[in-house]
């Protein structure tokens, strides 16, 4: 494939993707396109074979994918690439209803750590679950109006420094209209349109998770077109990219190893939810596997034998804040993945992990950088050293650039 095809179908993806839900069930549909069989964590699974290849879900927003390869014997590891599904975003709270004047607000949450002040004058729409009494789990897409500015003749200070309340100055604007008395804790409205999306009455409704997503689609920019220009990107180019070289690894079946990809929910949060990195997901995972193996009594030397690369987003050097980056550790744009190497533990990264992927990327003429923050800098982290820490398996951080 094409690296300009590779490109036109990450930004179908990302497109097709406004949620996490949305997300794990695009990567739900290209397994089963190719072979993969579902599994449910609720019922006892099958004897494995090699050559098998399967997948399950938690939470609709969390998927792991595994293939066992035909050379795979009892002991022989895990190769797992690990990636998060969700991105900051605006969450739309329990109850929302907000009349103000004769507008209809919608109330929402922050997600994660936003750049904020770029929702604001966007053309919104939401995305997410919707529960129902009778249909279970379905989910649709819905829009819904723009978060407006103060015109500027009412706030002459706005170029010198734009400040806001994100409680009471982020409040997405529906409609006009006047307050409805049958829904307490929705505008009826609202509800509505969630109904006619998903062929139900409104009544049947019984609860939702709805984000909030920009609906400009996915583009290329640049002179050359040589830029993505996408909301999402952290950490959905991730997810994409994981899967589709998880399936590329898996379409070959002589591996010795059981390759396997995971991705998470809540990261933008810190991983500490029953389907985040910092659950039992993945230890859960790899146990179950070994045991329809019939092979449990292998795990803790499986889990030594086994390499993960916890695959995220890095920030590449803006040529007008230079200064933001180390100076011998600036990451560049079409110059490689990057390594990303923490001393205070933010990275999982190791001298052996390193040097596995180096000789890897060596081997096949894959360039690469190595990224360390400033020491006057915060440093972000990713699920790369929760995983490491709960199961004990040998990590690195690695990254494209955003």
């Amino acid at each position: 494939m094409q690296s300009n095809e590779q490109a036109r179908n990450l930004l179908k993806f990302i497109e097709k993707s406004p949620s996490p839900f949305h997300a794990v069930e695009e990567v739900k549909q290209k397994l089963i396109a190719v072979g993969f069989k579902e599994l449910s964590e609720r019922k006892c699974w099958p004897v494995f074979k090699p050559s098998e290849k399967y997948f399950f879900t938690r939470n609709s927003s969390s998927i792991i994918a595994f293939h066992i390869g035909s050379k795979y014997k009892p002991g022989n590891g895990f190769s797992i690439i690990a990636a998060h599904t969700d991105s900051p975003c605006l969450k739309v709270k329990p109850i929302s209803k907000i009349v103000t004047k004769n507008y209809l607000q919608i109330g929402v949450q922050t997600y994660g750590g936003g750049l904020w002040h770029t929702w604001f004058d966007r053309d919104l729409s939401v995305a997410g679950r919707v529960i129902v009494e009778e249909n279970g789990l379905k989910e649709r897409l819905v829009k819904i109006d723009r978060i407006p500015t103060l015109a500027i003749h009412l706030d002459r200070s706005v170029n010198e420094g734009f400040n806001f309340n994100k409680e009471s100055n982020f409040v997405p604007i529906f409609s006009l209209g006047c307050a409805d008395e049958k829904s307490k804790n929705h505008h009826e409205q609202f509800l509505q349109l969630l109904a006619e999306e998903l062929k139900v009455q409104s009544n049947q409704i019984l609860d939702f998770e709805l984000c909030l997503y920009d609906t400009q689609a996915p583009n290329f920019g640049g002179l050359n077109n040589e830029f993505i220009q996408s909301a999402r990107l952290d950490n959905l180019l991730m997810s994409y990219i994981a899967m589709e070289s998880f399936m590329q690894s898996a379409s070959n079946n002589e591996q010795e190893n059981i390759t396997m990809t995971a991705l998470f929910d809540n990261e933008e949060v810190g991983s500490s939810s029953a389907y985040g990195a910092g659950s039992n997901l993945l230890k859960v995972s790899l146990e179950r596997i070994l045991e329809s193996l019939e092979c449990q009594k292998h795990f803790h030397e499986t889990i030594q034998r086994s390499y993960l690369i916890s695959a995220d987003c890095a920030h590449a050097i803006h040529p007008n804040y230079s200064d933001k980056h180390e100076q011998n550790h600036a990451p560049r744009l079409n110059e490689g993945i990057v390594i990303k190497v923490n001393a205070n533990q933010r990275y999982a990264t190791t001298s052996l992990t390193s040097s596995i992927f180096k000789q890897i990327a060596n081997k096949n003429n894959i360039p690469f950088q190595e990224f360390v923050v400033k020491n006057d800098s915060p440093c972000g982290s990713t699920i790369g050293p929760i995983l490491s820490t709960l199961i004990g398996i040998r990590t690195i951080g690695i990254e494209l650039i955003l």
